[in-house]
């Protein structure tokens, strides 16, 4: 062998943390449309459905397709979730309110600008 365990094996592999403290202060890049834009309400088509799968059996209303900051997502979720009386959560440029409310949201996200497209 050449005299290196693996504790020095791994040190050598590993040695630059400053790498690795760039990768972990690199704060996530935000969605933007394919020119370096965030896109505006009315450019943006969101998906409308409703979902059982994995809840078991409860309904609930899935918005997909918003492409935007996790911070405008999450105001975009509050409104929703208010003006139904709901609850839910948004994530990964996802939001789900729970109980099937796919009709008012169609009518919220109308009236925010979106453009929709109902699903099922």
């Amino acid at each position: 062998m050449n005299g290196l365990d693996w504790k020095d094996k791994l040190n050598m592999a590993f040695s630059d943390d400053q790498e690795l403290k760039e990768l972990q202060s690199t704060p996530p890049q935000e969605e933007v449309s394919p020119d370096g834009e965030k896109l505006s309400n009315n450019k943006q088509t969101l998906r409308i459905e409703i979902d059982r799968k994995g809840r078991k059996g409860k309904t609930a209303t899935l918005i997909s397709g918003y492409i935007g900051t996790d911070e405008d997502l999450a105001e975009l979720a509050k409104l929703i979730k208010t003006k139904c009386g709901s609850g839910g959560s948004s994530r990964c440029g996802e939001i789900l309110i729970q109980g099937d409310f796919k009709q008012k949201v169609n009518e919220i996200l109308k009236a925010e600008g979106y453009k929709t497209k109902v699903i099922g």
